[in-house]
């Protein structure tokens, strides 16, 4: 890998809020990681400034209020059924349901899907990699928005295997 594309992934990472990043490939393996701590201590003295007795309250308020946000897609899929399987992201990019926006996605809430069929597509670096299912079953939700940002091991989609 060249220095320039080096720059331009560190450059992406950057600008496009990801934590951490992991390519590997048959000539180098490398894996970069942001740090949030000092956006966390911005975030946290800010309502310290406000009133030190009442941020402690709000940011106990704010964390469980951001929390089942995050959780929910998979909190009412878990209660109503226990087995579903999570196709993950496998790297980070562009999640996109479509080969292109005049194309249909590659698969719907409740389609059949076949081990090794293709779900969606994630654009890295300029490349699109299609992303096959694990396993055979239907799915039963899409857990990311057409052509919205992934991290790695992001969840994707849910599949009530047969």
């Amino acid at each position: 890998m060249k220095a320039k594309e080096i720059q331009e992934l560190l450059d992406f990472i950057a600008s496009s809020g990801l934590a951490e990043v992991n390519i590997e490939t048959e000539q180098f393996k490398i894996a970069v990681k942001k740090y949030s701590e000092p956006q966390a201590l911005t975030v946290t003295q800010v309502p310290q400034a406000i009133a030190q007795p009442v941020a402690p309250a709000q940011a106990t308020a704010a964390q469980p209020a951001a929390q089942p946000k995050v959780e929910t897609p998979s909190t009412p899929a878990d209660s109503s059924n226990k087995n579903l399987i999570t196709i993950k992201s496998p790297m980070i990019g562009t999640f996109y349901r479509s080969a292109n926006p005049d194309s249909p996605s590659f698969v719907n809430v409740g389609d059949e899907v076949k081990q090794g069929q293709t779900v969606c597509i994630i654009e890295a670096m300029k490349l699109f990699n299609e992303i096959e299912s694990e396993v055979s079953g239907k799915i039963v939700k899409v857990l990311v928005e057409n052509a919205t940002p992934v991290e790695y091991d992001q969840p994707l989609f849910l599949v009530e295997p047969k």
